[in-house]
Order: C-alpha cells, then sequence, then structure tokens
C-alpha cells in the first residue's frame, strides 16, 4: 500500500530559507569550541588527564559512526502528523542545549569524577547534536526538487554554518573580553558558563522557528520499508551518490589538514602571531564569494562550479609551500584566493547530494533522505578524525617540540601536510567528480520519471535508457 503524497513548491520563500539556515549558526557552537577550547579547559582547568581526554574525544566519533546512520533510517521510517523530521529537531535541540550547559560547567570534585562528568555529558551532548542535524539535513532536500533553487537554498545555509562557526571561534575572546574576565581558573569557569547562557536561547529558538516556519510535504511509503542494512547496501549501489562521496571526503580530508594545523603553520614556518586573523580572512571571503558561486552554479551547473571551486582552492593553496619566515603578505594573498572557493566546496555537495537522493527514489519508490545524511554525516566526521589524527601524529614523529623552533626537518613535513597534501587530496577528488553524471537535464529526466512512475506509468533509468525501471 501507499499513501497519497503532494510534493514541495518549487521555489522557496526567502524567510523559509532563512527559517532552515538559522539552526545551522546556532549548532555551530558544537564546532571549535568543543575541539578546540573545551579539551583545554578540561585538562588545565578542571584537571582531566589529557591522554584519557584524547581517547574519549576520539571514541565519540565512533559512536558518531554507529548513530548517525541509525538516526537517519529512524527518521525515515517516523510517521507523526508533525512530520518525519520536526519532532528530532524540535526535542533534540532542547536536549543539545542541556548537555552544552552541563558540559561547560562542571562541578567541582576528584579528577575521577570530573572525568567521568566529561565522558557523560560528551556522548550525550554528540548524541543529541545527531539526533537534530542528521533530522535537520535530510529535511534540506525536501523543501524543493528544483534544481537551482536547492543551490540557493544550501548555499544560505552553509553560509549560516560558516558564519556561526566564526562567531563560535570568537566567542571566549568575547565574552573574556565583555565580562572583563581574568585569565584564570575562575574567570575561565565563568567565560563558559555565559557562552552556555547565551548560546541556549538561539539553539532552543532557532530550532523550534525552523520547525515552525517549515511544513514537511507527505510523501508515500511502503508498508514494506528497507530493513538498515538493506537500505545501506541499496545506497551504496547508487553510482552518482558514490561518486559525490568518494570526492567530498577526500576533498574534506584534505580540507581538515590546514584546519588542524593552521596555527603550526603560522608561528612556526612565518613566524607570525596572526593565524587568528588569516582565520577570519578565510572565513569573511568564503562567506562574501558565495552568491557568485550561487550564480555560476545557475550558468554552468553545479558539478562544473564545485569543480572550479577545487581547482581555484587547490591552485592558489599550492604556493603555500614555499613560503617561509616573514611572508606573511603572500600568504594572506593565497589565504584570500583560496578562501574564495571554500564555501563552494560547502554549499555545492549539499545541493549535489539532494539530487541524487531523487534518483534514489527514482530506483526504490521511496524518499530517504535520513539514510544517505547519516552516511554524509559519518564521512564528514571520519574527514575530520582522519586530518586531526594523520596531521599531529606525523608532526609528532618528524620530531616537533612545543613552544621552541623547529628544525628545518619539521618544517618541511608541516608544510607539506599543511599545503601540498591538501592540494593532492583536492585534485584528486576532482578527477573523481568528473564521472559525476547529473546535470540539470538528467534531473529533469529524473523527476518526469518520478512523476510518471507515481501514476502507474513505466519509465527508464535515465543514466541507462536500456534499463526499465520497477519497485524494487
Amino acid at each position: 500500500m501507499k499513501k497519497k503524497r503532494s510534493g514541495p513548491p518549487a521555489k522557496v520563500p526567502l524567510s523559509q530559507k532563512v527559517a532552515y539556515s538559522l539552526p545551522a549558526a546556532a549548532l555551530a557552537v558544537i564546532g571549535i569550541p568543543i575541539y578546540v577550547y573545551i579539551p583545554k579547559f578540561y585538562t588545565d582547568v578542571v584537571g582531566v588527564e589529557v591522554a584519557v581526554l584524547g581517547y574519549l574525544l576520539f571514541s565519540v566519533r565512533i559512536f558518531d559512526a554507529v548513530t548517525d546512520p541509525l538516526l537517519g533510517y529512524l527518521s525515515d521510517k517516523t510517521s507523526s502528523r508533525f512530520g518525519r523530521r520536526r519532532p528530532y529537531i524540535a526535542l533534540g535541540a532542547v536536549a543539545v542545549a542541556l548537555f552544552m550547559v552541563l558540559l561547560f560547567n562542571p562541578p567541582a570534585g576528584t579528577p575521577g569524577f570530573e572525568t567521568l562528568w566529561f565522558g557523560v555529558c560528551l556522548y550525550a551532548l554528540f548524541l543529541s547534536w545527531t539526533i537534530v542535524t542528521v533530522p535537520y539535513e535530510a529535511l534540506g532536500p525536501e523543501i524543493t526538487f528544483d534544481y537551482h533553487e536547492r543551490t540557493a537554498l544550501f548555499g544560505m545555509r552553509d553560509g549560516f554554518l560558516i558564519g556561526g562557526t566564526l562567531i563560535a571561534a570568537s566567542a571566549p575572546a568575547l565574552v573574556q573580553y565583555a565580562f572583563g574576565l581574568a585569565e584564570t581558573g575562575a574567570g575561565e569557569r565563568a567565560k563558559f558558563f555565559w557562552i552556555s547562557v547565551l548560546y541556549t536561547p538561539l539553539l532552543i529558538g532557532s530550532c523550534w522557528w525552523c520547525v515552525y516556519r517549515l511544513r514537511e510535504s507527505a510523501f508515500s511509503s511502503s508498508t514494506e520499508a528497507f530493513k538498515l542494512f538493506t537500505g545501506l547496501r541499496r545506497i551504496l549501489r547508487n553510482r552518482p551518490f558514490m561518486i559525490l562521496l568518494a570526492a567530498y571526503t577526500i576533498s574534506a580530508i584534505g580540507n581538515n589538514l590546514p584546519a588542524t594545523l593552521i596555527l603550526y603553520y603560522v608561528e612556526y614556518v612565518l613566524q607570525s602571531d596572526l593565524a587568528d586573523f588569516f582565520l577570519l580572512l578565510y572565513f569573511v571571503t568564503g562567506i562574501s564569494f558565495l552568491p557568485v558561486w550561487i550564480s555560476l552554479a545557475a550558468r554552468i551547473g553545479k558539478k562544473w562550479a564545485w569543480i572550479a571551486s577545487m581547482a581555484l582552492n587547490t591552485g592558489a593553496f599550492v604556493g603555500v609551500f614555499f613560503l617561509g619566515a616573514g611572508d606573511i603578505m603572500l600568504y594572506g594573498i593565497l589565504v584570500f584566493l583560496s578562501g574564495i572557493g571554500f564555501g563552494a566546496t560547502l554549499a555545492l555537495p549539499s545541493a549535489i547530494q539532494a539530487d541524487v537522493i531523487d534518483y534514489d527514489e527514482l530506483l526504490t519508490g521511496r524518499r530517504r533522505e535520513g539514510n544517505y545524511i547519516g552516511l554524509w554525516s559519518v564521512a564528514k566526521k571520519l574527514a575530520a578524525a582522519v586530518g586531526i589524527g594523520v596531521g599531529l601524529t606525523l608532526l609528532g614523529q618528524a620530531g616537533y617540540a612545543a613552544n621552541t623552533p623547529q628544525t628545518e626537518e619539521v618544517q618541511l613535513v608541516l608544510r607539506s601536510l599543511y599545503a601540498l597534501v591538501p592540494s593532492m587530496c583536492n585534485l584528486v577528488a576532482l578527477l573523481i567528480a568528473l564521472a559525476y553524471p547529473i546535470s540539470e537535464s538528467i534531473h529533469k529526466e529524473i523527476r518526469v520519471a518520478i512523476a510518471l512512475r507515481r501514476k502507474g506509468g513505466t519509465a527508464t533509468d535515465p543514466l541507462d535508457h536500456q534499463r526499465p525501471l520497477t519497485d524494487e
């Protein structure tokens, strides 16, 4: 049996685009603060052993690899009068805010108690984050089926994400300045208290506004829903998605290396203390040029705009390898040039992913955004973990010593990991992306074939016109 479905509008009002994008900015607080500021707070102020803390941060990524696909699967199967995604977003936002407050405000106790507090709160926070983000990102492809409107929608969402990341990265310094906090243990505790107080209403308010303003379309679902592993196997047979996933993951691994190593590169290779300025330059450039990439994608297609953004990012960043002490101006120019493509490397793959989910619907007769977003989320987190793990491990093996001038060997490894390896990853990703087959015209054929099959007609696969399609 199949339920009647209604599709979303082709064009999305600006107010709804903003409502969908707002949570991305607020949820950015679970990014840089958790991985950059909270570890130092817990080791230096609270008293957790650094090795144990590192183990917990690594293990929670393995936990994500299980929970992300599972939550996507549950989201796809959910049926309620409020929709498949919105209940998770609304309730999960409260849980994220609660466990963020608990993690940012540990009570005084023994080292064992503090370690337990950190571990429990960290796992609870990441589980809550998954409950929100997987359904939230799965909601995006359902909002519109229009090829170009999706680019604009995800461009705005990821623009808000970049802006939110920039604010989150600046929050500790801004809060410390605004409240006149001393650089003491008590001052650090007060800093994270105020960050949690300020972010709690932003998290809950933005997610609830998204839920209130957006309505989910009623999609048909089979009474014989895919089992989890059966569904994952069928996703892995979706050739356009696997091409996209491979290219995106390889590119993301490369892009996470500079994010991990920029503080080391600027201090020990350029011998400068302007790392924060260069990060700001990169983020602001990425946001500023994102509308240009959206416009370009409308002219030449998402695939070619994405490839162009990777080519620009790679071409500019190779030059960073050849810089040395005092090359501040040249580095700033290259950061600006590579930053031009930054926003596009986030937004365009998300918009392309929505199209491969449509192709999956054509093949299977089901809308399974949650399954796809769950795998996509694992790939993103895996890329971040590999970037951090490989970068810091190889740097340590080369002989890195903190707070001292580095040897030429260490500087060579640092320059290679920071510039050459990411550029090579982007080049490989670019070559893989060339094989991606869904253009605007192919996507139109996919949507027409889906409509035909809904009416009981027979359609052929637009990527293989010799193959007639039947319900799987």
